[in-house]
Formats: C-alpha cells, structure tokens, sequence
C-alpha cells in the first residue's frame, strides 16, 4: 500500500469510509485525545478545516486512547464532545490504535511513510500531511499547532491537481 487510495477507516457513526474517495485532496491525518493538554489542537484543526475545505483541504481525526488514557470515552461521547466543545465538522473516527500490533493498517503505513526514519507515534495530536496524490509529505509532532502548518498546506493547496484519467 503506497498511498491514502489504499485505505478505508470507520468513521466514529459507524459508518466506512473509502479514502480513496479523498483523491485530489490535501489531507491533515491527526490522532487525537479529549483529555490532552494538546486538546485544545481541535479549534485550530476545525479552523484550518473551515478555512481551506473549498480550495481542497480535509482534515481527519483519529481518536486514540494509547497515551496517558486520555480517550476513555465512548465514541458517541468522543463526537458529542468535538461538536458541542470545539464545533468539529471534519470527519472524526472510531477509536483506534496508532501504534503497536492493533494498529489501525492507515496508521502503520503512516509511520513507515519516512522510510528514512520511522518511528511510532509518540503522543496524542501527532499531524501528517499528505499531498493531493495521498502520499505523505511531512510529520508534525504534538507540540507544533496547527495554524503553524499553513505554510506547508498552503503550498500543497496551490499545487495543480492532476486531472482525471
């Protein structure tokens, strides 16, 4: 698998969704956490979403529980809390693992994507970037916010799609 096209994931309402169906598309994957220090990610990641959705922007959220506990709750609560706390509209998905043998088969082709240096996910709020052809451009750790990565997704926005074949 070499590239988002290769993946489907359930979305937190149950229902699955087909990532090829984001072909064309800039795309920000984040694993995420309603009980992080870094929570507070979501009304940055909602804003860039709103901001950049009709130029070609998706922004997709994982929650996870593997650090600290901090994803305890049922997805239906996980959704209640995004949409009422931080007004999330992009799409957000079922509980999953990023890392070790459970992990989620996106997540483990996400982490290998630098095969320069591949390394697990560290912590909740963990960003990687992909280009309009689904492959991963960069990693950013939990610590970088997400208005600092604009630079990086407005030159990915400004990149002709290719066409149709």
């Amino acid at each position: 698998m070499h590239s988002l096209k290769d993946f489907s994931a359930r979305l937190i309402d149950g229902r699955e969704l087909c990532l090829s169906d984001l072909a064309g598309k800039v795309v920000l994957v984040v694993n995420t956490a309603s009980e992080c220090g870094y929570t507070r990610q979501y009304e940055g990641l909602e804003e860039l979403y709103r901001h950049f959705a009709e130029q070609g922007l998706v922004v997709l959220g994982f929650p996870c529980n593997q650090f600290g506990a901090q994803e305890p709750d049922a997805e239906a609560v996980i959704a209640a809390f995004c949409q009422s706390r931080y007004g999330v509209s992009f799409p957000l998905f079922a509980k999953i693992d990023v890392n070790g043998p459970d992990a989620h088969p996106l997540w483990r082709w996400l982490t290998q994507a630098d095969t320069s240096h591949p390394h697990p996910v560290k912590w909740n709020f963990t960003k990687f970037l992909l280009d309009r052809q689904g492959r991963v451009v960069m990693r950013f750790e939990p610590a970088v916010a997400p208005h600092e990565l604009l630079p990086d997704i407005e030159a990915l926005l400004a990149a002709r799609p290719l066409s149709a074949s």
